[in-house]
């Protein structure tokens, strides 16, 4: 196979990115919303008001397993930005991402059944945590492995693939913690992860809008000299 063929073909293996995002977006809003299915009162309560607070566990791993979910479509959506095309081995590396996404309502309504529950809260606990980490671990490894092959953009600046590989490897040793943390104070690790999701929200929204800024600047740059 001559040079000119080898490249036609790498040409035809390359993938568009919008039909993986567009089916992961599917996968974060299903996800999300049965999240929301769980939450519920027991039929019958005559002290409606009571049985709202007594549901607080519901509540709390709704708002952490949607703020974990938001977070990672976050990261997700700065990643596919940053993409130039797919390849099938970044696709089922999506998958995989995206099983683990699927499955967080199932541990979710676990921690909400089984808190304060003694030896039940830290089972549900620690399967919790390991889906938080194993979710974690699969994207830092969607995003290296978009690196490591060449799928990203050849006009992402390198300080802003540096900035987002920073920010997403410090998660994976912090989830270890709390699920160790889990064993003893579960709730405690349940905040823990909380804090995590909202350090993903944050400073990944910031490096969007830099990176969006830097694209202005650049095209203002190639208008002026033209």
């Amino acid at each position: 196979m001559t040079e000119e063929e080898a490249r036609e073909d790498q040409t035809r293996r390359q993938l568009r990115t919008s039909r993986m995002e567009a089916f992961s977006d599917g996968v974060f809003t299903i996800a999300g919303t049965l999240l929301v299915i769980e939450l519920a009162v027991p039929p019958g309560s005559t002290h409606l008001w009571d049985a709202v607070i007594e549901q607080w566990p519901s509540y709390l791993g709704y708002l952490v397993s949607f703020a974990t979910i938001g977070a990672i479509w976050l990261a997700h959506s700065v990643i596919t930005e940053y993409l130039d095309h797919a390849s099938l081995w970044l696709m089922r590396v999506n998958l995989i991402l995206m099983l683990t996404v699927a499955f967080l309502p199932f541990p979710t309504k676990l921690l909400a059944e089984y808190v304060r529950e003694g030896e039940s809260e830290r089972v549900a606990a620690t399967l919790y945590g390991i889906n938080l980490l194993l979710t974690s671990a699969l994207l830092y490894l969607f995003w290296r492995y978009a690196v490591r092959h060449g799928l990203v953009r050849d006009d992402a600046a390198e300080s802003d693939v540096q900035v987002l590989t920073r920010r997403l490897r410090p998660g994976l040793a912090a989830y270890v913690a709390l699920i160790i943390l889990g064993l003893f104070v579960p709730v405690a690790a349940v905040a823990g992860y909380l804090a995590i999701a909202v350090y993903y929200l944050v400073p990944l929204g910031r490096a969007r809008r830099r990176r969006r800024v830097h694209q202005a600047m650049a095209s203002h740059r190639d208008q002026g000299q033209k």
